[in-house]
């Protein structure tokens, strides 16, 4: 989502980052039951409008007369997906569609984040296992919601939680400090690491850790696609 050009208008892009660890976070959390999925679907709104926004912000000030970089252009399209996404999620919860939709849709950006993934891959190994992890989570929310595989939704809730501070939250600070790590070292050590936190998602799902909140419902899962209460 998020390339690593010097100029400072690529704050806006480790800022969309930032936002998107607390909001994968708190989705991962309402998932597992911890949070009420009303209250994750109000923050997967601002954080999507907001995310939205700095998307558009950061496309007009590449503007040029022979036109934006590809790079600048991969990023914005990269802020736009994931903005659209929490856009969708907290309309999906707060009007209760059903989430088959969302679903598709989440499987469509899955894809392409593969594409994206193999386009980082050359200049940006880290870049390029951000999006490949992405694309899982992406992934297993379509197998969830478009695929109806709801069993899926205790393993999908850890691996948001693990995964949120390590794919967003700290590559933003590193980011916003100006301390990108480059080279195909960060890339394996980030790939090995995060392969981890999937196992260990899995391990957590099957020991059916963090009970259900009463009151609260999985977000996605077979609850959250019920009309809103």
């Amino acid at each position: 989502m998020h390339t690593i050009p010097a100029a400072g208008r690529c704050l806006m892009a480790y800022i969309c980052l930032l936002l998107s660890g607390a909001a994968l976070l708190v989705n991962g959390l309402a998932t597992l039951g911890v949070l009420p999925r009303r209250d994750a679907g109000v923050l997967n709104l601002v954080v999507g409008s907001v995310q939205l926004v700095l998307g558009v912000a950061y496309l007009a000030s590449d503007a040029s007369p022979g036109g934006a970089a590809a790079g600048a252009l991969l990023t914005a399209a990269g802020m736009f997906l994931f903005g659209l996404t929490y856009v969708y999620v907290g309309l999906d919860v707060l009007l209760g569609l059903g989430s088959r939709g969302l679903g598709w849709f989440c499987g469509m950006v899955g894809v392409f984040g593969l594409l994206l993934c193999a386009i980082w891959l050359g200049t940006d190994p880290l870049l390029a296992v951000l999006w490949l992890c992405w694309s899982a989570l992406w992934g297993l929310l379509f197998a969830s919601m478009a695929l109806g595989l709801e069993h899926l939704d205790p393993f999908i809730g850890w691996a948001l939680v693990l995964t949120s501070q390590v794919t967003a939250t700290v590559p933003a600070f590193l980011g916003l400090a100006g301390i990108w790590p480059g080279g195909p070292v960060a890339g394996w050590l980030a790939a090995a690491f995060l392969a981890a936190l999937f196992a260990l998602a899995r391990l957590l799902a099957r020991r059916g850790a963090a009970p259900r909140r009463p009151g609260s419902a999985p977000l996605p899962g077979s609850v959250a696609r019920d009309a809103a209460s």
